[in-house]
């Protein structure tokens, strides 16, 4: 991957592994290619390796060159070409295992974890001592967890920011969030010069505006007091727009260069007319990535001063107000930055740290991190995840306020993007539940329209719908509440049901099919079974009488009889008996859940009420509506499986309500 801030690869010094090879004098294109490999030009170095590599004629020559190719490819931000030159280097003998942590590295950032994961094991056997092999493994397992398992954030490449070159680092530039600063490394004029180092054109500042056509405007650079000959990058301005913080990045050849942070103050209104340096560290030590606070008392930034934790840190400094002094640099420590790189700080209003991090565990290059301050004083970081992260280069995230939504920088290679990196627009969806369903007849399975519905809140909420014609209804929930529903229809028993939405992290619709109970008839009881001439339940038929009790305890005004029907198999008098012990079952297993013994009736038919099909049963059977199964009728049919068919229906339990003016003796 490729560390490198503002355009990414025109940061310098550049954090890579210190070479130090024997010299091959012989092989003027390699001592070339190292010349230009030292002086930052990488795609010069590319170039020069190549012919090199053509040129040598021993092997430990040819895998160094081919190391120095791959260290080019990582560093401007190539990881294809870099896991390609990494696997020939380590084929060809490279003896330094930082090439397998490396190869490992592209691999992870090409998304190939299955294959990544073996190699960081390798590392680990050559290198026990270094953390960076373990991390990595544990990156790419939770990588593709969180593939698997995406975060509710939506992202949308936003194409008006975009080119075919590299954009990034999106500030905005009024308290409306209608201007937007970026980078990028388009051509902004016809003198623009190409960057050695990165490849690019030099990069500058360019601004768009959201217009009355409600579409950002084409994207125009700054003035020449802002955008010079060199590279200007990572703006951020403050709340009223008046302040703007950016890098200048100087690159003279055989000079010490750093980049630095700027600063340019106008009256509102008015264009940049003046800059400034920031000083931070003095100017052989690059800050980069600025980043001002909400109320602009504190600037932070990334640094790679030798006194931080690793490679680049998160830093800040401080300042009264507006033109006063800043204090002494402060590095954010350990919980926040590693022996790795953090770069690309944003600060929310919240006090929340966002940063970019190769280190901490994610998901292949740069992944974008938020930190929060503990009581105990210590920051609790937390990988944003998939999708505002990949496996490819994430940073430069910004927040419209306090709204989970705005904008940040990707090089992820997916339908829509343009460069090599992009400005994207994320936004988390506010949560939804709801409660939804249809209210339909118990007999008929039809539909019943104006059947009201009572929602009763753990929050004191207290709403009545009705169905509409087709009997459903939908109501929206409120999060982390609690909620009863009662549905009642004049003719009906009234139906009963919970939903809660605490502790839900994701949207949710909860989806509740509600049949009511008419009044005037009896109602199947499915799936209630007994053992061939006997009269206890089996296990099974419980779930469906349990269901039974919530209808009863949702109309305590009610009594019902139980009614048992036996099929014509056996003698009238066996199946009377039969049938009447089986309804006293189920009447006991009712009075067991509480339901008083007074509120119920059993009554055993036998075989003396025959089954008559109905709408609801005829969908599912061989048999017509409004056919009843008589014996008659049974033995008249044209084989076995049809009159078994018939002999299952009529074997059945129901109920139907007796009284509806029933008055408790238990209170």
């Amino acid at each position: 991957m490729s560390f490198l801030p503002n355009t990414k690869q025109i940061l310098l010094p550049v954090v890579f592994v210190l070479l130090s090879f024997s010299v091959f004098s012989q092989n003027k294109y390699k001592e070339r290619g190292d010349e230009a490999f030292s002086e930052g030009e990488f795609f010069k170095a590319i170039e020069l390796y190549d012919e090199a590599v053509k040129k040598s004629t021993n092997n430990p020559e040819k895998a160094e060159i081919l190391f120095k190719t791959a260290e080019c490819y990582r560093i401007i931000n190539n990881p294809n070409k870099a896991e390609s030159f990494y696997r020939k280097a380590i084929m060809k003998g490279y003896a330094d295992p930082v090439a397998v942590l490396y190869f490992a590295d592209a691999l992870k950032i090409n998304q190939k974890y299955e294959e990544a994961i073996p190699e960081y094991q390798k590392y680990r056997t050559l290198v026990p001592k270094d953390p960076r092999g373990e991390t990595g493994e544990k990156s790419c397992e939770l990588a593709a967890k969180w593939v698997e398992l995406p975060t509710r954030y939506e992202i949308l490449n936003q194409k008006e920011f975009n080119s075919k070159q590299l954009d990034f680092s999106p500030s905005f530039a009024d308290q409306d969030y209608k201007t937007i600063y970026f980078t990028s490394s388009r051509q902004a004029k016809p003198s623009t010069k190409i960057n050695p180092i990165s490849g690019e054109y030099f990069s500058d500042i360019f601004m768009s505006q959201f217009t009355k056509k409600l579409a950002w405007s084409i994207p125009e650079p700054l003035n020449d007091t802002i955008n010079s000959d060199y590279d200007e990058a990572s703006p951020t301005l403050s709340s009223d727009g008046t302040e703007l913080f950016f890098n200048r990045c100087v690159n003279k050849k055989n000079e010490t260069n750093a980049c630095q942070v700027y600063q340019s103050v106008r009256q509102a209104g008015s264009d940049w007319e003046t800059t400034q340096l920031v000083e931070i560290f003095g100017d052989t030590i690059s800050a980069y990535h600025p980043s001002l606070s909400a109320d602009g008392t504190q600037l932070f930034f990334s640094s790679n001063k030798i006194t931080g934790q690793g490679g680049y840190d998160i830093w800040m400094i401080e300042r009264s107000g507006k033109g006063a002094p800043w204090t002494k640099p402060v590095n954010m420590g350990k919980e926040i930055n590693t022996p790795g790189n953090e770069m690309f700080p944003f600060i929310r209003e919240d006090g929340a740290l966002y940063f970019a991090s190769n280190t901490h565990l994610g998901m292949g290059g740069l992944d974008i991190f938020r930190a929060e301050k503990q009581i105990d004083g210590k920051w609790k970081v937390e990988n944003m995840k998939y999708p505002v992260n990949s496996s490819s280069d994430d940073f430069g995230i910004i927040f419209m306020g306090r709204d989970e939504k705005g904008y940040f920088s990707s090089s992820r290679r997916i339908t829509g993007s343009k460069g090599g990196d992009d400005i994207y627009f994320f936004e988390l969806p506010p949560l939804e539940f709801s409660l939804q369903g249809k209210v339909k007849d118990a007999t008929t399975d039809d539909p019943i329209a104006g059947a009201k519905i009572k929602i009763f809140g753990s929050d004191g909420s207290d709403i009545e719908i009705s169905t509409i014609e087709d009997g459903t209804f939908k109501y929206n929930l409120q999060k982390n509440t609690d909620y009863v529903f009662v549905v009642s229809k004049d003719g009906y028993l009234k139906g009963k049901g919970k939903a809660s939405t605490s502790d839900l992290a994701d949207s949710y619709a909860f989806m509740n099919d509600v049949t009511l109970a008419p009044l005037a008839k009896s109602i199947d009881l499915p799936n209630i079974y007994y053992d061939f001439g006997d009269f206890t339940l089996r296990e099974e038929s419980k779930v469906e009488l349990d269901k039974l009790v919530k209808t009863l305890v949702s109309n305590p005004n009610i009594t019902i009889e139980i009614g048992s029907h036996t099929d014509m198999v056996g003698s009238d008098a066996d199946n009377l008996v039969l049938s009447q012990k089986r309804a006293q079952s189920v009447v006991e297993y009712l009075i067991s859940k509480g339901i008083e013994k007074e509120r119920l009736t059993a009554k055993g038919y036998g075989e003396s009420v025959p089954k008559a099909i109905t709408k609801k049963i005829a969908a599912g059977s061989i048999f017509e509506e409004g056919v009843v199964l008589t014996p008659e009728f049974i033995k008249g049919l044209d084989n076995d499986e049809e009159k078994e068919a018939a002999n299952q229906i009529n074997r059945r339990t129901d109920f139907r309500v007796l009284r509806t003016d029933y008055i408790s003796k238990m209170f």
